[in-house]
């Protein structure tokens, strides 16, 4: 098992134009991601966000409530329609007495490929050997945990959109 990638996915029966709207518009990425940004997303972007509580699943909007409003940087790496969307971050970046500016950031790849069933949906992190230490274990095991409950909202989102 990688310590140092996460990767999860998810076959959604949506055409591929509404998943990668989805994921490219900041809006609606924001209301199933829970979160809410300033602006639109574009390549080399630095997006400043707040948690917010997803509106897709009651359960995981109740699990992010505890971390509303607190304030989130995201930079747009790559956005090539209907196929990529990267952006980096600090991943569990959610103590409000920690400078994480300091820190190494990972990288979150979500990457689409038509099969016959549907679209596959293929969302990766990678770096997290990069961490402090201090923080690796807790910022990996959160985030293996955490992208398994993102990518069955992204899916409830696009089946009641």
């Amino acid at each position: 098992m990688s310590t140092d990638r996460i990767e999860k996915k998810i076959l959604l029966h949506a055409p591929k134009a509404r998943v990668w709207r989805a994921l490219a518009d900041s809006a609606e990425f924001g209301t199933w991601f829970g979160m809410k940004f300033n602006a639109p997303f574009a390549p080399g972007a630095v997006m400043h966000g707040v948690i917010v509580p997803t509106s897709v699943n009651p359960e995981v909007a109740a699990a992010q409530k505890k971390y509303e409003g607190t304030p989130f940087d995201i930079t747009i790496e790559q956005m090539e329609p209907e196929r990529l969307f990267s952006f980096r971050w600090h991943p569990g970046a959610v103590d409000p007495n920690v400078d994480y500016t300091r820190e190494p950031t990972t990288l979150v790849v979500f990457s689409l490929e038509d099969t016959a069933d549907g679209i596959l949906l293929t969302v990766t992190e990678t770096g997290f050997d990069r961490i402090p230490l201090e923080r690796r274990v807790k910022a990996f095991t959160a985030n293996e945990q955490g992208w398994t409950m993102v990518v069955t909202l992204i899916r409830d989102y696009l089946a009641h959109a």
